[in-house]
């Protein structure tokens, strides 16, 4: 499969099964994923994998976030529970003159993209979630996030449910996207 056919055929999978790559299976795709655009080769980025309890760890983490209680407490605690694995994707500010921080944030969204996208192509079922608790105390103090770091949100990684439609995105016409000066 071509790029551009990797690319055209991606589509968010909210729902996975059980199955959940192993960290050798990891691996080789964020070696490849790492090979993005990145001004002085800064690297400001890293991953958190969370499976199991870390999961569960994450949803109080994110409901002492919300300050919600009872059976609203009970659906956002269960959220990170919706895939076997999460993959945390964090941004690392290194102090640059010459590369600044919307670049390096722009080469840890690379990172994630195209990660999410070998991950696809690889078999998998992937989405990237993010939101209100990715910038709150509680969940970044779970994570263990330095001062210069913050959380570009997770990758919900699992098995594709047998079934699961490609789905279709709505297509644009490029011509309105590209402009000449």
């Amino acid at each position: 499969m071509s790029a551009l056919e990797a690319v055209l055929r991606r589509r968010s999978h909210p729902k996975v099964t059980s199955d959940a790559p192993t960290d050798d299976e990891l691996l080789p795709l964020v070696k490849a994923a790492a090979t993005i655009a990145d001004h002085a080769s800064l690297r400001p980025w890293r991953l958190i994998s969370l499976r199991g309890d870390a999961r569960e760890r994450l949803g109080a983490a994110m409901v002492q976030a919300s300050g919600l209680h009872a059976e609203d407490a009970e659906r956002l605690a269960a959220k990170p529970l919706r895939a076997p694995l999460l993959l945390a994707v964090v941004g690392i500010h290194q102090p640059s003159f010459k590369v600044h921080e919307w670049e390096q944030e722009a080469a840890t969204s690379g990172i994630a993209h195209v990660l999410s996208l070998l991950l696809d192509e690889a078999g998998w079922a992937v989405m990237w979630r993010s939101g209100n608790f990715t910038r709150s105390a509680p969940v970044h103090e779970l994570h263990g996030l330095a001062d210069n770091e913050q959380l570009f949100g997770w990758l919900y990684i699992g098995g594709r449910p047998d079934g699961a439609r490609e789905g279709s995105k709505v297509e644009i016409d490029p011509r309105e996207f590209l402009t000449a000066l």
